[in-house]
């Protein structure tokens, strides 16, 4: 893979400047946009980000920082789902307590926002407190967003809870956006004030990158990425009438700004530090790049991919049109077309290849895979496992050297799965997923040498990017994700069952 970030010099960079933030304050609120761990979408259009950059960063600065997690009451009440993991926000914060502990970071508590007494949300309450998580509730701020005046005074952040911290780097991040990371800020920030500490806010979002050209394929790939929050990136014209210098932010930052700095004005009794939207981040990232071309070629493929996701999102009614055409909108602004991703052509001529030989109107699932050196590997569904774990078996032999024709896996393992699934566990699909035939295949390592030989190749899937001709099942997502598969689907469902999982 062509590298075009420096992660090491990004680190150095950005833990420098935090520093120099904080050195301003008695206590600084930083607020941690975009995701803490797992930034698959930093990764995939920076070659060469570390996807836990941020957790490293962090860990760096361990001595000083401590960790509030802000969640949405609305989006525990309604389950939305963290697409990547495919868990729930609730479920996400559990799993983000642990990451940052595994990383000795100091978890103080987590703050459920826009709280109104919601019943699923007091169930989870009820499960952090009793394992000795911290709990704060805030409830809506009163005259938000611009009636400064109450929004500043005991009946707006007044009400909050006041949180206790120790530390004077305090993250606040989320699993999400608009979950609340501003308000909880802010609202720290107000009863800071009210006991005479001096306390700083700031912002730590990764994407617009605030440094690189509007019309940059990075930037304009953050826009594929929001689309169904419709932010748009825009010139911070409030940086460019304070010192002449072109810088790019969003929409939602920019509008906000004016109230936002209010606000602060309002708590700290003074004129605010910061003279635009641009001046409260601290990201670094755009001065970790070191091959614009690369960058670019990898933003295209990005918000390739992100069209096809939105395009099955839209299939399955997660995403409105508005969306989709949004989407569809930025790939004709950039010429971009489906075909530009390399592995969407051979997984359907594969399939109408397929297609000849099936009943009039069979549908014919096929996944194309592409290797690091170029290689393109194909699979097929069948009645003893589908097209991904096809694919992945395929792809694992073309490594070890293994002839098409060797069955690495005995019909002996095979046929006592399959009798489970279908009749023991009722299921109507006995097709075996990428997981499944991936654990039958480390049975078989056990006593078939070239089956352990081929186990041991599955690391090098790590970064291949593959294209499939029907949605995935929510297994087989997670499969490839495990793995460090980018995939992309059609949105064609595989058959015409309506129940699909």
């Amino acid at each position: 893979m062509k590298i075009g970030f420096d992660h090491k010099k990004y680190l150095e960079e950005q833990s420098k400047y935090i520093l120099e933030r904080v050195n301003n304050y008695d206590k600084l609120y930083l607020e941690f946009g975009g995701k803490l761990l797992f930034d698959l979408h930093a990764k995939r259009v920076l070659p060469g980000f570390d996807e836990n950059a941020k957790i490293k960063l962090l860990h760096k600065l361990k001595e000083k920082v401590e960790v509030v997690i802000c969640v949405y009451a609305g989006d525990i009440e309604r389950n939305k789902i963290r697409g990547d993991f495919g868990i729930t926000y609730d479920m996400d914060v559990l799993r983000l307590i642990d990451d940052l502990r595994s990383y000795e970071l100091d978890v103080n508590s987590v703050v459920i926002t826009r709280y109104e007494g919601q019943p699923a949300t007091k169930v989870f309450i009820n499960k952090l407190e009793r394992r000795g998580i911290k709990v704060y509730k805030h409830k809506s701020t009163k005259g938000y967003p611009t009636d400064v005046d109450t929004i500043v005074s005991d009946e707006g952040y007044g009400q909050n809870p006041y949180i206790e911290t120790s530390k004077p780097i305090v993250v606040v991040t989320a699993p999400g956006p608009g979950s609340g990371k501003l308000a909880t800020c802010l609202s720290q920030l107000y009863h800071e004030y009210r006991r005479g500490n001096v306390a700083g806010y700031s912002k730590f979002e990764t994407f617009p990158v605030w440094n690189v050209p509007l019309k940059h394929p990075l930037n304009i790939a953050y826009e594929a990425a929001t689309a169904d929050l419709k932010d748009v990136n825009m010139i911070d014209s409030f940086h460019f009438d304070a010192y002449g210098k072109v810088a790019v932010n969003y929409n939602r930052d920019i509008e906000s700004f004016p109230v936002l700095k209010r606000i602060i004005e309002k708590i700290t009794g003074e004129e605010a530090v910061y003279k635009s939207p641009t001046d409260m981040g601290v990201n670094r990232v755009g001065y970790g790049i070191i091959d614009d071309e690369v960058v670019k070629d990898a933003s295209q493929q990005e918000i390739i991919r992100r069209y096809f996701k939105t395009a099955c999102d839209y299939k399955k009614g997660y995403a409105d049109k508005d969306t989709f055409q949004r989407v569809k909108l930025i790939m004709e602004e950039l010429n971009l077309k489906e075909q530009d991703r390399k592995v969407v052509m051979p997984a359907r001529e594969h399939s109408a290849k397929l297609k000849e030989n099936c009943a009039k109107n069979e549908i014919c699932p096929a996944v194309a895979l592409e290797l690091e050196d170029g290689t393109i590997l194909t699979g097929k569904s069948s009645n003893v496992m589908d097209a991904t774990a096809a694919v992945v078996l395929n792809a694992i032999k073309h490594f070890a050297n293994i002839s098409d024709e060797i069955h690495l896996i005995s019909p002996v393992i095979l046929e006592p799965i399959i009798n489970l699934k279908s009749k023991t566990l009722g299921s109507k699909n006995t097709a075996l997923t990428c997981e499944e035939i991936l654990i039958a295949l480390s049975i078989c390592a056990a006593t078939n040498p070239m089956a352990q030989v081929a186990m041991a190749k599955l690391p090098m899937l790590k970064g291949c990017q593959a294209h499939s001709t029907t949605i995935l099942n929510k297994n087989d997502e997670q499969t490839f994700r495990k793995i460090g598969i980018d995939i992309t689907c059609d949105p064609e469902y595989p058959s015409e069952n309506l129940y699909y999982n």
